[in-house]
Formats: structure tokens, C-alpha cells, sequence
């Protein structure tokens, strides 16, 4: 598959992938931590809004194609 396809899927995937993410923790933080202090709010939102780059990193890699050596 040509790099400039899998840049065009890749960046269609990685902002599906966002907003499905960013709906999915904002629902699991309302339904949740209604309750809970605000440090857990603060300690739940910086682990959920760093883990998404994970799955980013390896959809990029993809983008990027195979090493050439």
C-alpha cells in the first residue's frame, strides 16, 4: 500500500479514534466520579488524556510504511 493511502487512512482513523475515545472517558468519568473529591477527577483525567497517545503511536508507525533499508 503507497505511503500518501495509508497517511490519508491513517489520519481519518486517529480523529475517529479521538472523539470515540474522548466519548467513551467522558462517559465513564460522569457515570463514576460524580462523588468523588477532586483530586480523583484531576488523577483519572491526566491518566486517561495521556493514554490515547498509545494507540496513536502505533497507528503514526503504520502510517509512516515498512523501514527501507
Amino acid at each position: 500500500m503507497p505511503v500518501g493511502l495509508r497517511k490519508f487512512i491513517g489520519t481519518f482513523l486517529i480523529v475517529a479514534m479521538v472523539l470515540l475515545y474522548a466519548l467513551l472517558a467522558t462517559t465513564v468519568a460522569t457515570l463514576t466520579l460524580g462523588t468523588s473529591p477532586w483530586w480523583v477527577h484531576l488523577m483519572y483525567f491526566l491518566f486517561t488524556g495521556v493514554l490515547w497517545v498509545l494507540p496513536a503511536m502505533l497507528l503514526i508507525k503504520w502510517m509512516a510504511g515498512p523501514v527501507r533499508k
